[in-house]
């Protein structure tokens, strides 16, 4: 029962999650009361899968940590308030590890959709075709990365085939690895900071997305793990 019942919260946090995006994406908010939802239903998980008083004191820390963290960033104009309350809720479902992993996916698909949004958001001005060329090169290339980033936590996969076999035929030749790493920041650089210098106006980043993006991969780990501590038992 204890598996059947963890199941069952871990389908009710996904479901929370999907209408935490679909408002924020909406209405740019995320309700306070399905944060509430989501740290009030914790506990109940904790019991349903067992985690040890360890577990809990790491998780309980990890919480703390993670409020402070984004309340500065919300007092910076950083971050959204509903989304400081949905990552803290968050960090009080999965352990250590499973979080960090979150948070991981959550600034790779984040960034990458800031720099499209930026992009979308720059003003254009005559005589700049070189330049905005260059920004729309420079935030393919940033969104090709945070891809190629999600595409290989996702699946276990490299991106390439044997990143190490290039790697090491790249390094037989120094000056042309030194060469290509130059050109590639400094066009990506030149490129975002030219973006950047033309928007419109303040653009609010879509946190709430890439968090509840974040938590709906962890979910699927975390259902395996689920899968297997009934296994365990039976």
């Amino acid at each position: 029962m204890g598996v059947v019942f963890s199941y069952a919260l871990l389908a009710g946090l996904a479901t929370a999650l999907i209408v935490a995006a679909v408002t924020d994406l909406r209405s740019r908010t995320i309700a306070n009361r399905l944060n509430l939802a989501i740290a009030l239903a914790a506990p109940l998980y904790w019991l349903a899968v067992g985690y040890s008083w360890v577990d809990l004191v790491f998780m309980l820390g990890q919480t703390a940590l993670t409020f402070v963290f984004c309340t500065a960033l919300f007092a910076a104009r950083q971050m959204g308030g509903g989304d400081v309350k949905l990552l803290t809720a968050l960090a009080l479902w999965f352990p250590p590890l499973a979080f960090f992993e979150l948070v991981f996916m959550m600034a790779v698909l984040g960034g990458g959709a800031s720099v499209a949004m930026a992009l979308a958001n720059m003003q254009r001005r005559p005589g700049e075709t070189v330049r905005d060329a260059i920004g729309a090169l420079a935030t393919g290339l940033w969104v090709c990365a945070a891809a190629g980033i999600a595409f290989s936590l996702m699946t276990g996969r490299p991106v390439f085939g044997d990143p190490a076999g290039i790697a090491g035929n790249m390094m037989k030749n120094t000056a042309l690895l030194v060469a290509a790493t130059a050109l590639v920041l400094g066009v990506t650089l030149f490129g975002l900071f030219h973006v950047v210098r033309r928007q419109k106006g303040k653009l609010r980043m879509p946190y709430g997305i890439a968090i509840a993006a974040g938590g709906l991969w962890i979910l699927g780990e975390q259902a395996v793990s689920t899968a297997r501590f009934g296994a365990n038992l039976g």
